[in-house]
């Protein structure tokens, strides 16, 4: 028997209703939207397709706020902070990624998330050797979603080496490293480990970067998984972009570009440093530029080419990457203010027909959808019911109508008015909790004394 859930407003394929009611089937699709509708079902006041967050490293939110401070060097970077990140990896337990990754998918689908992009790089022991599964810590995030209810789409990554130059992995990397045969091995242990996980559940593969994996072992990547999503750092730091320039003859994404097959089923994480014709070469192939605007700001990446990236049709999605801190509207905000900081402008995403807020939340629930190989991304019949339902009394929102209540959930609010969420259709946040919050958090808190003990 189909549930259904009635909207004073809501967004559709179709743009903006008044009295629509969304009914659901049993399979967690949407089976029809019906506008102008007598109320029926549950009641919300503004109802929206729920964003997917599309890559995280959940162990990093362990480390949080751990990391601000200045080192030895008169000058801190990506690179310093990525030497603390491995210092804190050697700490970490099977249990205690488990109990991690549970705490930030509540967390997510309590922001308005519905799924995630788990871009998962940590396999093995601290010394580099592999557990009796080599899937032994995919598993760990398939129990944790399993616990939360959150969609997952798991991204078991390929890290072959320490850089262009093929220097074997060292200290905190051994935790990462697998060639290509093993890293086979893995990807079918992380479909075990899914496979009793809901219908919504992905697996793909995510080749680490263009320094972490090399031509022969990237083309064996793709060849696991042909028709899966693919995901791929690129061009986050301008050293990046040197170091393969160096070695390739190419930058980055001119490279990739060339040499691989990208299409839609690509996510290219980050893609800062792009010159013009990268960026016109991106749109065109259809993948998904995957933005994590509060890390990339964190780690003082650069700022990505939204307004060129987006005048040219281009898809992007946004995730919270490092987890130092997981707010879905704030993520939105930023990727705008950057725009606007760097131009000196306003409204600086924005179109003549559809408002800042409008494009971003569009955009990242349409991007993240496809780029998680998720059928999901607006409120339409056949979709999976991915769905946030935002509290129409809140004070920032009396009054308005339309583009204006989204403009004024992501410039004026926070991630509090998020009242409801269902992950292709499981209701699990009511009234702003998640079902499972308080045993999630209990376990959270107890990793984070222990760990902090142990770092």
């Amino acid at each position: 028997m189909s549930k259904a859930i009635w909207a004073e407003r809501a967004l559709t394929s179709n743009g903006w209703r008044r009295n629509t009611l969304v009914s659901l089937d049993d399979a967690g699709r949407i089976r029809s939207v019906e506008e102008d509708a007598t109320p029926s079902g549950m009641r919300v006041g503004v109802l929206l397709p729920a964003p997917a967050n599309l890559h995280s490293h959940a162990f990093q939110r362990a480390m949080a706020g751990m990391t601000e401070g200045r080192g030895p060097s008169a000058s801190d970077s990506f690179w310093t902070w990525r030497d603390l990140m491995y210092r804190f990896v050697g700490a970490l337990e099977p249990d205690d990624v488990e109990a991690i990754a549970a705490w930030v998918q509540v967390e997510m689908l309590e922001a308005g998330y519905a799924s995630v992009g788990e871009f998962h790089y940590l396999h093995h022991q601290p010394n580099g050797d592999p557990y009796d599964d080599v899937a032994e810590l995919s598993s760990r995030i398939a129990v944790a979603a399993e616990q939360t209810g959150i969609g997952l789409t798991l991204l078991p990554v390929l890290y072959e080496r320490g850089g262009c130059d093929g220097r074997a992995l060292a200290g905190g990397q051994l935790r990462f490293g697998n060639d290509a045969d093993r890293f086979e091995i893995l990807c079918e242990g992380a479909n075990r480990a899914c496979a009793n996980l809901p219908r919504d559940t992905v697996v793909g593969v995510a080749p680490h970067s263009l320094r972490a994996v090399s031509r022969s072992a990237l083309t064996a990547a793709l060849g696991i998984a042909p028709t899966s999503p693919v995901h791929l750092h690129i061009a986050e730091q301008t050293a990046e972009v040197e170091e393969v320039e160096a070695a390739y003859g190419a930058r980055p994404v001119a490279w990739l570009l060339n040499e691989t097959p990208v299409d839609a089923r690509w996510c290219l994480i980050h893609a800062t440093h792009m010159s013009a014709e990268e960026t016109f070469g991106v749109t065109r192939s259809g993948a998904v530029a995957g933005l994590c605007p509060i890390t990339e700001s964190n780690l003082g990446d650069g700022i990505f080419d939204g307004v060129r990236f987006l005048t040219h049709g281009g898809r992007f999605g946004v995730g919270s990457d490092s987890n130092v801190r997981i707010s879905l509207c704030e993520e939105l905000r930023t990727l705008e203010y950057s725009q606007r900081l760097r131009d000196r402008s306003r409204a600086a995403l924005a179109t003549a027909d559809r408002s800042s807020g409008r494009i971003l939340f569009e955009g990242a629930a349409c991007g993240g959808a496809q780029a998680l190989g998720r059928d999901a991304g607006e409120i339409a019949p056949g979709k999976l019911a991915d769905l946030v339902a935002l509290d129409a009394q809140a004070l920032d929102l009396i009054g308005l109508e339309g583009d204006a209540l989204l403009d004024a959930w992501i410039f004026a609010r926070d991630d509090g008015l998020v009242r409801d969420v269902w992950s292709a259709g499981r209701h699990v946040v009511t009234d702003g909790r998640h079902f499972a919050r308080d045993r999630a958090l209990k376990r959270f808190r107890q990793t984070l004394r222990s760990l902090r003990e142990r770092v």
